[in-house]
């Protein structure tokens, strides 16, 4: 038996928030942060629209040096990270080889490439930024975060596409569980609603081209087209049950299951017989013992895909049972902040602690037309007050990468 693991700190930059009181006040309220592009002109564009974060000040959180040496993504997660430690109030009351740093991005820092791209063109090589690798490599806001907390500890960046920062979380957990950290800074960020990755994810048919922002991300509706991206990043604090006792710590909760798979059946589409999704929520719920009649919240991927929405759905009722998936209470609060991508995973793990302490399930907006494939309770267009006993988050990825995380109420 490992270790037990508790969520003692989080940060949240969102389309819908830039703390995590704002984020989750937002999406309880059913605030949807989908709106026209403004970081570019759309115009020439079939898809118009995206959920950008807002307000966004990196001088709140890092010098003027350190903004001009850093990616937009890896500005996010700097300063979720600055909000999850400063929520713990672990520096100082740990030892910095017990430290570790898991941040993933899906992308990276596909800004920086698009500048330093266009300085090559126009002006030649002489003109690239001596930054721009440091700033470019996906890996490098675990190596910031490292720094700026002095985490000597387990450290790498996983990259998992949609499922990034899923994969981040269950990865620290587990080096906690096996004693390799007494605590973790783990999730993921991401900062590509460019010219460039909107023409991509446009081209693969993977994004909506409704330009009502109200009916853009619509999880699990029948109008559904396609996903709304998204930005932002998130970070959570994993620590060892008995340290975070010891320090006096504040426990939202505790992450007891974890599950990662592959579909090993195509580049960009979900196994339509929801294999491997269904067996990464049977390997989280299955070493997090939880029990039948558990009062149940998911966090569904739920990206208002034809295919993703109704092949998890499969995927709840194979690992579940018909009649537990039922009961559940599900929602995607992509209908609120959009495919934050790498980002995403650890935002809704922040999603399911927060409905653990609160009683509050934030709703699935937009949802109007019900689809017969998709036929669970989505929570639509209300909050709902429940108390939950345990909460999942499902995180799946272009490359059929399957991520899935268990949280259980802290006094459990």
């Amino acid at each position: 038996m490992g270790r037990r693991v508790v969520v003692t700190g989080m940060g949240a930059i969102t389309p819908v928030g830039n703390d995590v009181p704002s984020f989750w006040n937002s999406l309880i309220a059913g605030k949807n942060g989908i709106n026209r592009i403004t970081k570019f002109d759309p115009s020439e564009f079939k898809v118009k629209l995206a959920a950008e974060v807002k307000n966004f000040q990196p001088e709140n959180y890092m010098d003027k040096s350190m903004i001009r040496r850093t990616d937009l993504y890896c500005q996010y997660a700097l300063a979720a990270a600055s909000q999850a430690m400063t929520d713990s109030g672990i520096s100082g009351k740990i030892k910095p080889e017990r430290l570790g740093v898991y941040v993933g991005s899906g992308i990276g820092g596909m800004k920086t490439f698009m500048e330093e791209e266009d300085k090559l063109r126009a002006k030649g090589p002489k003109r690239v930024s001596p930054f721009f690798i440091p700033k470019l490599i996906s890996n490098i806001a675990a190596g910031h975060i490292a720094i700026q907390y002095h985490a000597k500890g387990p450290s790498m960046c996983v990259v998992t596409a949609c499922a990034t920062s899923a994969t981040a979380v269950g990865e620290a957990y587990r080096a906690i569980q096996h004693g390799d950290a007494d605590a973790m800074i783990t999730g993921g960020a991401e900062a590509t609603i460019n010219e460039l990755a909107v023409a991509g994810f446009t081209n693969c048919m993977a994004l909506t081209s409704s330009e009502d922002p109200s009916a853009a991300s619509i999880p699990f509706d029948k109008r559904r087209s396609g996903f709304v991206m998204g930005e932002g990043g998130a970070i959570l604090i994993l620590e060892e049950y008995g340290h975070a006792v010891s320090r006096g710590a504040k426990i939202y909760a505790e992450i007891c299951g974890y599950g990662n798979t592959n579909d090993a059946y195509h580049m960009t589409a979900p196994d339509p017989e929801a294999t491997g999704a269904a067996n990464a929520i049977r390997i989280a719920v299955r070493e997090a013992a939880m029990p039948q009649n558990s009062r149940l919240y998911i966090n569904a991927h739920g990206t208002s895909t034809l295919l993703n929405d109704k092949t998890e759905t499969l995927a709840f009722k194979k690992a579940l049972g018909e009649e537990s998936a039922r009961k559940a209470l599900i929602s995607s609060t992509k209908s609120m902040t959009g495919h934050m991508l790498g980002a995403t995973g650890a935002a809704e793990a922040i999603v399911c602690v927060l409905v653990l302490c609160h009683g509050i399930v934030p709703p699935t907006i937009g949802y109007q037309e019900p689809d017969p494939e998709c036929d669970l309770d989505y929570v639509p267009n209300t909050a709902r007050k429940a108390e939950i006993d345990y909460a999942i988050s499902t995180n799946l990825g272009f490359g059929g990468h399957n991520a899935c995380l268990v949280f259980r109420k802290a006094d459990q």
